[in-house]
């Protein structure tokens, strides 16, 4: 039998709403390369909390939806961010288990995994050179991570999404 609630599948779906909203967000221009990876890190921390209902294939959807939203080429942020949910779940009972500050070095590594996926098929695809500011992105977000995790947690405790 299921006990969660039935708002929790739209407490996770408004969560990735707003989060692909915060992608297309505009920026001014000097702070636009340092805009955070919002729905990375949401699909990292459902796949942290719930592994069992956000996976690889809600994953691959807010990838794909990304992709539509940012022009980007078909498929490539559905694939990074794929592979970082299937990682998180793998890793997900090691990483309950220690401090934010140690999960967000992990978050980090992942999602400079996920940003060099976007720089290979980016690569592929555009032939377009990029700087050292296509990196920036994986830093802001492992700054606000915190932040992310804490807000996230209590918005699933409160609403009792499990």
């Amino acid at each position: 039998m299921n006990s969660a609630r039935p708002n929790a599948r739209w407490v996770i779906g408004l969560s990735l709403l707003i989060a692909l909203t915060l992608v297309i967000l505009p920026l001014p221009g000097p702070i636009e390369p340092y805009r955070p990876e919002w729905a990375i890190l949401v699909i990292l921390y459902w796949s942290l909390a719930l592994p069992a209902r956000v996976g690889v294939g809600v994953a691959w959807t807010v990838g794909l939806l990304q992709d539509v939203l940012q022009t980007t080429a078909l498929g490539s942020h559905a694939l990074a961010f794929a592979l970082v949910a299937y990682l998180t779940i793998q890793l997900c009972q090691r990483l309950r288990n220690v401090p934010i500050w140690q999960q967000a070095l992990t978050v980090l590594g992942l999602l400079l995994l996920a940003r060099g996926l976007l720089f290979i098929t980016r690569g592929l695809s555009d032939n377009a050179g990029v700087d050292w500011r296509f990196w920036l992105p994986a830093l802001t977000s492992t700054l606000v991570w915190p932040l992310v995790f804490v807000l996230l947690r209590f918005v699933r405790r409160r609403c009792q999404v499990n």
